[in-house]
């Protein structure tokens, strides 16, 4: 099933923590393994431009790269790598157990935790990002939302062609492939799959395993009527 492994999903030539990513593994098994990766990395270096008014709690436990910037508000808790030349802006929340390459960006009020980004995501306004890898060149769409918790709390499985197979993880959110962009307010259900270049149109709610260089969209028709008042 070359659709649920790591080359189907992401380009690692250029990225610096490719050694986290197994290619006989199922892709999701990277953030299985990422808290005891990012603790066996040389963690506590501080190369970045890190505001006075930023947060960073348990600072021995997180590294920040050259050309980064973090700015006034940002909560940044270890253990965490971000990687050079990224941005975290104002009320950025890290929750730890991040790890991200090069030219990314972590906007307002976005929320992260256990998540992989690999180089140039953007995850610039407003979004939820929870136990979800990123893959070259993402952008997420002002409130995007990658759910990771179902109601009922069970295992999550990966819904496909009438198939349901399962991850053994409880909580899992998005895996989304090299240059895939979601629109605003998009909703991902946990354990999403989207291969290399999906797009989703803004407002969509979907889930399960979407092919690379798909369009995903809603089928509901907004209706304008007249009326009197």
């Amino acid at each position: 099933m070359d659709f649920f492994q790591t080359s189907y999903y992401f380009d690692l030539t250029s990225f610096t923590h490719r050694s986290l990513f197994d290619p006989a593994e199922w892709v999701w098994n990277a953030l299985i393994d990422l808290k005891a990766y990012l603790h066996a990395q040389d963690l506590g270096l501080i190369d970045g431009d890190v505001s006075s008014l930023a947060f960073l709690i348990n600072p021995e436990t997180i590294s920040i790269g050259k050309g980064t910037v973090v700015e006034p508000g940002a909560y940044i808790k270890g253990p965490c790598i971000i990687g050079e030349n990224c941005v975290v802006r104002h009320g950025a929340y890290i929750r730890g157990n991040l790890l991200t390459g090069s030219e990314c960006v972590i906007g307002h009020d976005t929320e992260v935790k256990n998540a992989i980004f690999l180089n140039g995501v953007h995850a610039a306004h407003f979004a939820y990002v929870g136990d979800t890898i990123l893959g070259n060149q993402v952008n997420l769409g002002a409130g995007t939302i990658c759910a990771n918790l179902k109601l009922d709390r069970k295992e999550i499985s990966i819904y496909h062609e009438g198939n349901h197979f399962p991850t053994h993880l409880r909580k899992l959110g998005a895996i989304m492939g090299d240059g895939s962009q979601t629109g605003c307010n998009t909703l991902t259900n946990p354990g999403t799959l989207m291969g290399k270049g999906v797009l989703s149109y803004p407002c969509t709610n979907f889930g399960g395993f979407i092919p690379q260089n798909s369009v995903v969209k809603n089928s509901t028709t907004v209706t304008i009527k007249p009326y009197k008042s």
